[in-house]
């Protein structure tokens, strides 16, 4: 079976991405992930989301590799299920803002940007004249 052009492109594309070390690519997780959080309707946004999505990719693929290769290390071992979705996002150290205690303000502060999100944008064409 051969590939197709877009096969093709995928995959020099992974040899490409794969090319990089994990932890140069996880210096910049949480840059991305806070890019992405933040919603716009832009193909700056999209780039963005892709990025983000190419290193959790690879964060995924060694995870799998590392557990994959110390299960075929233990023989007679069963296989146990894995929690793919725990591979993907980065320990996070707690942050000076988060070591903080939470006072009556920051809270009524993170009530309100949580019922900010979904909000729906109306996108209108401009009027020509």
């Amino acid at each position: 079976m051969s590939e197709t052009y877009l096969e093709k492109a995928l995959v020099k594309l992974a040899r490409q991405i794969n090319a990089y070390d994990e932890a140069s690519l996880m210096n910049l997780w949480e840059k991305y992930a806070e890019k992405v959080r933040h919603f716009e309707p832009t193909k700056r946004w999209e780039e963005n989301a892709l990025v983000f999505n190419l290193i959790q990719s690879i964060r995924l693929k060694n995870q799998l590799f590392n557990y994959n290769w110390a299960q075929s290390r233990k023989p007679g071992d069963s296989a146990v299920d894995i929690d793919l979705a725990a591979l993907t996002a980065p320990q996070r150290t707690p942050s000076v803002m988060e070591e903080q205690e939470t006072t009556p303000e920051t809270a009524e502060q993170e009530r309100k940007k949580q019922e900010r999100k979904g909000k729906l944008l109306t996108l209108t064409p401009k009027k020509r004249n």
